[in-house]
């Protein structure tokens, strides 16, 4: 009798859970995932344990004590949150549940997540750089406010001014500053006082509430709208702890609405008592002028002389200037007289007549030796040509002609043109010649030709 022995591969419940644990955690990285609080449970562990549903569906879930630390409120049964967790599988039960790490109110949560991403964009593009800040004037003339027109902001920026420096003017540019639209209608204000140009500085803000209450000043057109004024912009959103992207781009941040208007109004009290000591200054300033003058004016008084012996005194320096003026003229007349007899003997040597007596004696000279020069040249030039003269006779094709001696040409047809004969092989029997002798020109054609030497006159031509 033989046994038969299983072959099958059995696993136990525990390796089992553990497998499908894996396989969840694996298949299902970190996820976000919506829905409402129910059946919440909060041992003594700090841990929580609750149920998250939708309306067609529920998991349990899991929040460990280390990850409650950073809830910013408190989890109840009913409230809708959105969970960041990894699927996961208790396996002693084989319960299958999601571990949360983090957990935000479903509303805010998602505005939170707009708002980072949205200051991360306008941060990587520089709109929070110190280098694009403007100048905030210190003590502006007009003040610009952009809020609510009926908001408690507005209320708080005009309560400060009269309270510590009612001469500033206050325009306001009306917007609404929470609901739809509202974001739009804060830009567009904006954008109005810069092209209107008739304030010094912008407050862009309103009073505190909810991030939804605030949300407008986180969207990115009232953003780039700050950020493209050319006018000075001081955010003053909310409360001191509200931060938004309108304040990060913003060429100052005002905690309120109230401190935005304190940083913009000098305390009216100050400027009364600097005015009081710059009168002060003043009074005494014009006290020691009139005592130096009154001073100055006692001693012109001394100086003072009646008016007859001003007038004789002065009657004795016109005589004085008088006989001065005499003797200068004297003088001056006693120079200009030896200058001028100076001159007519200058001009007496150098008179042009004289001058020209000089060269036209000097021109007659240069004129005789200039016929010399010419007839000494001539005579050089005459015996050179006669010279030369000679000579070119002596080299004439003429005077060789002259003494019994011919010039041959030889016409050819393939250039019609004389070429000159110089030897025997220079010719041909037929060849037709042209000799040119002292008087007169020869034509022929040659018959007979020889290398005997023919030019003795004893020798037959006829032979």
């Amino acid at each position: 009798m033989s046994i038969a022995v299983s072959t099958r591969n059995i696993i136990s419940i525990g390796e089992l859970n553990q497998r499908v644990r894996n396989l969840l955690e694996g298949e299902f990285p970190a996820i976000w995932i919506e829905g409402e609080i129910s059946n919440l449970v909060k041992p003594s562990s700090g841990h929580l344990y609750f149920t998250l549903k939708d309306s067609n569906a529920q998991v349990r879930a899991a929040m460990f004590k280390g990850n409650n630390r950073f809830l910013t409120f408190t989890p109840r049964n009913g409230t809708q949150v959105m969970v960041r967790c990894r699927v996961s599988l208790y396996a002693p039960r084989g319960d299958y549940q999601i571990i949360v790490d983090s957990m935000e109110e479903s509303g805010e949560g998602a505005l939170r997540r707009a708002y980072e991403q949205l200051k991360r964009k306008l941060a990587d593009e520089g709109l929070f750089e110190h280098e694009y800040k403007q100048e905030i004037p210190r003590h502006p003339q007009t003040v610009g406010v952009v809020t609510s027109p009926t908001g408690a902001a507005i209320r708080d920026i005009l309560t400060v001014f009269k309270r510590r420096f009612p001469a500033t003017e206050i325009i306001l540019f009306p917007s609404m500053v929470q609901g739809e639209g509202s974001a739009q209608n804060i830009a567009r204000m904006i954008e109005k006082a810069n092209q209107l140009k008739n304030c010094d500085v912008l407050i862009v803000g309103r009073g505190g509430g909810s991030l939804e209450d605030l949300w407008a000043f986180n969207e990115e057109i009232v953003a780039r709208a700050v950020f493209t004024s050319t006018i000075p912009v001081i955010s003053a959103v909310g409360h001191e702890i509200d931060f938004t992207i309108a304040d990060l781009v913003a060429d100052m941040r005002a905690a309120t609405p109230s401190a935005a208007a304190e940083l913009l109004s000098p305390d009216q009290l100050e400027y009364h008592a600097t005015i009081a000591n710059q009168a002060q200054q003043l009074s005494n300033l014009m006290r020691d002028k009139i005592l130096t003058n009154r001073q100055h004016l006692g001693h012109l008084q001394k100086r003072l002389k009646h008016p007859g012996q001003t007038l004789q005194e002065q009657v004795q320096r016109l005589d004085m200037l008088e006989s001065r003026l005499k003797n200068a003229l004297q003088y001056q007349l006693s120079q200009q007289k030896s200058t001028l007899e100076n001159c007519a003997t200058r001009l007496r040597l150098n008179s042009p007549q004289l001058q020209f007596e000089q060269q036209l004696e000097n021109i007659q000279q240069l004129r005789q030796r200039l016929d010399r020069s010419m007839e000494h040249m001539m005579l050089l030039k005459q015996q050179a040509l006669q010279h030369n003269g000679q000579r070119l006779d002596a080299l004439s094709p003429l005077a060789t002609l002259s003494r019994g001696y011919s010039i041959t040409r030889k016409k050819t047809s393939a250039h019609k043109k004389l070429t000159l004969i110089r030897h025997f092989n220079d010719v041909k029997v037929g060849d037709r010649l042209r000799s040119e002798v002292s008087d007169g020109t020869i034509y022929s054609t040659v018959t007979e030709t020889s290398l005997e030497n023919s030019i003795y006159p004893d020798k037959d031509i006829n032979k």
